[in-house]
């Protein structure tokens, strides 16, 4: 029971022989010229795309569908309706108000978080409003600290190069 039997397929397999080495290509398929055609006997000029075409009778049913939906929207259908404000209006997206209230952009930024704060607790301000104020001078901290750490590199490497 040793014995390797060969299927009667594999009987005549020779291996294929080792590619034969060329000089190296250069960039590109040598057989794509430039200003040749690949197919030749494609789409002739003036026939149009089938995509397009399917592309323009799928506008033309949505024209018939929508017409649909709104005249089922119009007789009280408000899964119909539904559908139809969905698609052609829209969405509303939430603002904040304007607010005004005692605020002292010149004051530290502890103390301009604690004017927002103060103003959030005296009812001046919406709490989600003062938030997105405290984030937004936050936000300017960072920004002066950038610009200031920026400035103080530049006033170090001007000095360290003044002593070279």
């Amino acid at each position: 029971m040793t014995a390797v039997v060969q299927p009667p397929w594999g009987t005549d397999w020779k291996p294929a022989p080792a590619p034969v080495s060329s000089a190296p290509r250069g960039p590109g398929n040598p057989a794509w010229q430039p200003g040749v055609s690949g197919n030749p006997n494609g789409r002739p000029p003036g026939r149009p795309d089938k995509r397009l075409l399917a592309t323009q009778q799928m506008l033309d049913e949505m024209r018939a569908i929508v017409s649909v939906l709104i005249g089922k929207a119009l007789e009280g259908d408000t899964n119909a309706a539904s559908i139809v404000l969905a698609k052609c209006l829209p969405s509303i997206k939430a603002q904040a108000e304007k607010v005004n209230f005692d605020f002292d952009a010149t004051a530290p930024i502890g103390d301009q978080v604690a004017q927002v704060l103060d103003a959030i607790a005296a009812g001046v301000v919406a709490p989600d409003v003062g938030r997105l104020i405290c984030d937004s001078i936050g936000i300017l901290a960072n920004v002066r600290a950038s610009e200031e750490l920026a400035a103080r590199i530049e006033a170090l490497e001007a000095a360290s190069d003044a002593r070279r």
